[in-house]
Formats: C-alpha cells, sequence, structure tokens
C-alpha cells in the first residue's frame, strides 16, 4: 500500500510520509520511530506550528479531535484498557522537535510494573528513551559522524516496520469511521 498521500509530510524538519497512518484537514497521525511501549503513537498539526498556542481554532479542534479518535484505535487495536496523552509543550518541558506533537500510549495494568509503576512513563518521555528528535535524527540521512550508543534494549525501528504499522492502523482508522459514522474523517 502506497502512503496515504503524495503530499510530502514533515514533523518538524523530518519527512514522515511513509510513517502517517490518518490525515485530516489539520492534523495527521504517525507510528514512533522508537515507540516506548507498543501502539506509542503521535499526533500532530499539519502546519509545523512549535507550540499549542501557535494553533489557531480550527488546528486546535481537529487535533484534539483526531487525538481522540486515534486513541480510541489504538486503545482498541493494541488490547490495552487505557491511554496516556501527552504534550511536551516547549524545549523546556522535553519537546525534543520544534513541531507540536501528542503522544498517545496505550496502557494495560501492571504494564510497567517492572520499571516502578504506572507513572515510570513520565520519566521514560522526558528522559533519552522518549526523545525523539534524538532518534529521528540518528535515522536520517544527516547522522552526525560518530552516532551516539544507544544503551537501552529498545533499538529504532527501520523504515519498513513503520510503514508496516501504519499501513495496519491506517486500515483500522478506515474500519473504525466506518462503523462510527465518523464526520471528522481522513482526507
Amino acid at each position: 500500500m502506497p502512503p496515504l498521500t503524495n503530499t510530502p509530510v514533515y514533523f518538524g524538519n523530518f519527512l514522515v510520509t511513509p510513517q502517517v497512518f490518518h490525515l485530516t484537514a489539520h492534523s495527521f497521525a504517525l507510528v514512533n520511530i522508537k515507540p516506548l511501549l507498543p501502539g506509542h503513537v503521535l499526533v500532530s498539526p499539519r502546519r509545523p506550528a512549535k507550540r499549542l498556542s501557535d494553533l489557531n481554532h480550527a488546528e486546535i479542534s481537529d487535533l484534539f479531535l483526531t487525538v481522540q479518535q486515534v486513541g480510541r484505535m489504538v486503545e482498541r487495536f493494541y488490547g490495552a484498557s487505557s491511554l496516556n496523552i501527552a504534550i511536551q509543550d516547549g524545549q523546556a518541558a522535553g519537546q525534543s522537535v520544534p513541531h507540536l506533537h501528542t503522544h498517545i500510549i496505550p496502557r494495560r495494568s501492571l504494564d510497567l510494573e517492572d520499571q516502578g509503576g504506572s507513572d515510570a512513563i513520565y520519566g521514560m518521555l522526558e528522559g533519552e528513551d522518549g526523545d525523539v528528535g534524538k532518534h529521528l535524527w540518528e535515522k536520517s540521512n544527516r547522522r552526525p559522524k560518530f552516532p551516539s550508543v544507544d544503551d537501552s534494549s529498545r533499538q529504532p525501528r527501520t523504515a519498513e516496520e513503520m510503514a508496516d504499522e501504519a499501513r495496519k492502523l491506517a486500515d483500522e482508522m478506515k474500519q473504525q469511521q466506518i462503523n462510527d459514522g465518523s464526520s471528522h474523517s481522513s482526507l
């Protein structure tokens, strides 16, 4: 299946078109290069606004309606019972790509018990594991001469792995919209 659009989609400076699984008039949803938990995806405005306060009313409404739809789908698709939905609004808040984005992370009971409990997700988001910008930079053609070593057990996914997940989630979004009769649909 080809990407959802022939129009390039950028997340900050990074071309992410093959990772995109849902598009609306003002937002897009994409799979994460290095998800903190299975199903961890991002929703971002199509316009490269840096902060939530930079969005106009139509963009804010579309962004949060998209977060709601995508959240419902990934919760069902990944067999979760809850979601973490987070925005790191600005560099001092941990935002690693200067393009507003919402993290949607499907959760299950006791999924992080071995790491200190369910609140461990916040440290993961703010730490090196949650540094989306770093992981995208390392995968881009602009790779630094001396890439940093990733000591964690999670490895960045390949473009093929992300495109495969994007295809599956795009199919799920279409099915959800058919089932829901949703008026907030993809383009």
